[in-house]
């Protein structure tokens, strides 16, 4: 049997991507640092399809209980063969400013320990020449501002990892999937002013998983982003230094 093992799957966009694979029965893994989340998350996608749910609990920031967390999703899904990885922070970026420790731990969170899932995961896959794995990354990862360096810098490593990552596992059957959403109104970012430019949860899963389906390289989500990172990755920096959003 295969099935999907999702990593910060107490987030609003994995959890609404784990009730789509729910409803096309797909076993299901879950991992989170949320025992009582995970165990009502799991119940809900029991309720709509999936054959088989578990959870594990895990800070993806501990680096030591990785192999231990994937091995327990391999067995229970008796061999994954799909991978999303959605954890992550909306780093401070003041707080970040004013402090060394703040900002190597958001860069811990954001970046080092999706490349550390990503080393153990990957070289598994390869061993059974298949599988497919997607990251949410983020179009802050394009282009970085004085508004959300931090961020963006472990999003834009964890993007240039991943394209790394697929041509590596590319000969081996293993397709790679980079997601980048741009603004989604969930509880992380529920102190902003929302506008034309924000989406939903659900909007980012059904992408997620088309792209899935299609095993489509780089997918931003929604689309529209595409064009507006291309003109914002094209503005001159001499310019660009000048801007403030």
């Amino acid at each position: 049997m295969s099935g999907i093992l999702i990593i910060g799957a107490t987030s609003a966009i994995a959890e609404a991507t784990a009730r789509i694979f729910a409803v096309q029965g797909e076993p299901i893994f879950l991992v989170g640092r949320s025992a009582e989340k995970l165990a009502a998350i799991a119940s809900d996608l029991s309720v709509r399809g999936s054959p088989r749910v578990s959870f594990g609990v895990l800070d993806a920031n501990d680096l030591a209980g990785h192999e231990a967390m994937i091995e327990q999703a391999d067995q229970f899904l008796a061999g994954f063969d799909r991978v999303l990885i959605a954890h992550g922070t909306l780093s401070d970026q003041a707080a970040c400013e004013d402090s060394v420790s703040l900002a190597l731990h958001e860069l811990k969170t954001n970046a080092l320990s999706v490349v550390a899932l990503l080393t153990r995961i990957s070289n598994r896959m390869v061993q059974r020449c298949a599988g497919t794995i997607a990251v949410i990354s983020s179009v802050a990862g394009d282009r970085g501002r004085s508004s959300n360096y931090v961020y963006g810098s472990a999003k834009a490593l964890v993007t240039v990892f991943l394209s790394g990552l697929r041509q590596r596992l590319r000969p081996a059957g293993v397709a790679v999937i980079t997601i980048k959403p741009g603004f989604v109104d969930t509880p992380m970012t529920a102190a902003f002013p929302k506008g034309p430019l924000w989406t939903r949860p659900d909007t980012i899963a059904r992408g997620i998983a088309r792209a899935f389906a299609r095993k489509s390289p780089v997918v931003y989500l929604p689309g529209f982003w595409w064009g507006v990172m291309w003109v914002i990755r094209a503005i001159p920096e001499r310019i660009f230094v000048r801007l403030r959003f």
